[in-house]
């Protein structure tokens, strides 16, 4: 650092994560941005588009404003020593890739900037390299220079979150993470050739304790992403992917039972045809997916579907101190376009250290562990994210809602956590009932049993526990009706399911300030899926109000119009 600029060169720093590590720091005024790659045009434009005001808010149209930035090219295969000297760097970040295509000297970027004496940091995606790195260890420590590799979501960000849930464990048995990317981002082609690179392929990983081969892009885990605070995302598969964790996690927990790592893309159909065509390579008929690598991305985004949204999981598994079963989940979801913003997030956490003067230790070594959730978790401020832990002890009794809810039922207003405090109870109150008057409307309402339109009715509640689920029975006047609720243990694992007669209706529970909305994540008919764009709806929630425990519930659907919308306030008896 020199004159009180830091130089800082991005290799790949046009493409899909270089271009948007540089969005985030470019209005740092004490950096000086090396924007390279193989084209000095790509850059040059690259540069610009950063440079030029975007609705007016744009700090970065000023050197004097932001920080210095420049193109440059940069040819990997070219001579490293001479163009590391004239670019004279503080620290280079490889956001290239894809790392698992690397051949001969995969180092040799890593050893060129070690033998000048220049950090380095890395996005690698690959378990071989990120594992292999810490070979240049000494090589570092002696000069003075630091290395760290997979400073990205996996390994990374999933090691801080693992270490966060890690204290709860007396022995971890089991670990599982996994990537669920927007369907709306568009993925690099270094990306998809990654995936590709070993689709079909053995992937290294544990079962029962021992080494033992997966299948990329064959095996399969289902997933609910579900953080506390934030409506899930859709139950979806996740293909096993070749990721750095897979190495590391052996050397993190002893007596580790099983690994895996997985992508689960949307649409899921398009995600079954890979799956089909990882088949094929796995039993000979094509000898690899990656040169269809271009064709997929296309696919990829000519066929986005679905919600604007993205997430992250990491699961664990085993026993806790006092030698209960215990499974941890720490679920994130990134809204709209900041999803691929988290890949770069610990670079930047990194940039930004640096500039305050805190340095990593001198070594050769993989970034799991770098960096803590809390770290994390101060950068995803900036952006539409969040994310939470739930813990789920298997022995232990707990009331649904507290179950479902994780960390966010301590969020729950007194009034909501006691009407959901599980066990026998019995609430009274006033209530307003309002009825659909279409055909089918009153059909569906006869059919469970729901009560006449009316003002100031009086309603009671029981709540009756009967193993995992609980039986509500509502008494509106004279009328009565039944359902009951239980936790999803299955692919919709983190939903509340209600069921009235024939209907399973699966919903989310969603705090919000002092209200916890129900929102329908599907439902249905006798057992048969139907298409969640005609699940029966509406604006339903429970809040505090005067210290009073107050309910709004709301059902209909496109087909039916309303069915019947309650609303009134309960006390417990």
């Amino acid at each position: 650092m020199s004159g009180g600029t830091f130089s800082l060169l991005i290799i790949g720093g046009y493409g899909a994560f270089g271009g948007r590590l540089a969005r985030l720091l470019g209005e740092e005024p004490r950096l000086r941005l090396l924007i390279a790659g193989r084209s000095l045009e790509k850059a040059d434009d690259f540069v610009f588009d950063l440079r030029s005001p975007k609705g007016g808010a744009g700090r970065l149209g000023s050197n004097d404003l932001g920080a210095w930035l420049q193109a440059v090219t940069f040819d990997r295969d070219g001579d490293l020593r001479e163009q590391l000297t004239r670019l004279r760097p503080d620290l280079v970040v490889d956001a290239s890739g894809p790392f698992q295509s690397f051949t001969g000297d995969g180092y040799k970027v890593v050893r060129a900037c070690i033998e000048l004496g220049i950090d380095y940091a890395d996005l690698a995606d690959s378990s071989g390299f990120v594992a292999g790195i810490s070979g240049l260890d000494a090589e570092a420590k002696a000069k003075g220079t630091f290395v760290l590799s997979g400073l990205s979501s996996l390994p990374a960000l999933s090691f801080a979150a693992l270490e966060a849930m890690a204290p709860h464990f007396s022995r971890v048995d089991s670990v599982a993470a996994g990537i669920a990317p927007s369907a709306h981002v568009r993925i690099g082609l270094n990306v998809v050739r990654a995936i590709t690179s070993y689709a079909g392929r053995p992937v290294a990983l544990l079962r029962e304790g021992r080494p033992a081969e997966g299948r990329g892009l064959i095996d399969e885990m289902r997933v609910t992403i579900a953080p506390p605070d934030v409506a899930p995302l859709a139950s979806r598969t996740f293909l096993l992917v070749d990721a750095p964790d897979l190495a590391l996690l052996p050397g993190r927990f002893a007596g580790l039972q099983s690994t895996f790592t997985g992508v689960g893309t949307e649409p899921q159909a398009l995600q079954r045809l890979l799956r089909f065509a990882a088949r094929l390579v796995e039993v000979g008929l094509l000898p690899s997916l990656t040169p269809f690598a271009r064709a997929l991305q296309a696919a990829s985004h000519r066929f986005a579907a679905g919600a604007h949204r993205g997430g992250m999981f990491v699961r664990l598994g085993g026993l806790d101190h006092e030698g209960r079963r215990l499974t941890a989940d720490w679920s994130l979801i990134a809204e709209g376009d900041d999803g691929p913003f988290i890949p770069v997030l610990g670079v930047e956490l990194l940039v930004r250290r640096l500039l305050e003067g805190k340095r990593p230790q001198s070594g050769a070594r993989p970034a799991a562990g770098e960096l803590s959730l809390a770290d994390f978790e101060a950068a995803f401020s900036q952006f539409s994210i969040a994310s939470g832990i739930r813990l789920d002890y298997q022995e232990e009794a707990q009331p649904l809602y507290r179950r479902i809810l994780g960390d966010a039922w301590e969020k729950l207003p007194p009034a909501l956590a006691a009407i959901h405090a599980g066990g026998t109870r019995l609430a009274s109150g006033r209530a307003r009932i309002e009825r659909g008057s279409g055909l089918l409307a009153r059909l569906i309402a006869g059919l469970i049993g729901f009560p006449a339109a009316g003002e100031d009715v009086p309603v009671a509640v029981r709540f009756a526990a009967d193993g995992e689920r609980e039986i509500w029975t509502r008494s509106f006047g004279s009328k009565t009706f039944r359902s009951w609720q239980a936790a999803d243990p299955g692919r919709d694992r983190h939903l509340l399911v209600e069921v009235f007669g024939p209907f399973r209706v699966l919903l989310a529970l969603v705090p919000e300030g002092q209200k916890l909305r129900l929102v329908v994540r599907g439902w249905r008919f006798c057992g048969i899926p139907l298409p969640l764009s005609l699940a029966p709806g509406g604006d339903t929630y429970e809040e505090e109000r005067d210290g009073r425990f107050h309910f709004h519930v709301e059902i209909g659907g496109r087909l039916t119009g309303l069915v019947v919308r309650y609303s009134g306030w309960l006390v417990l008896e």
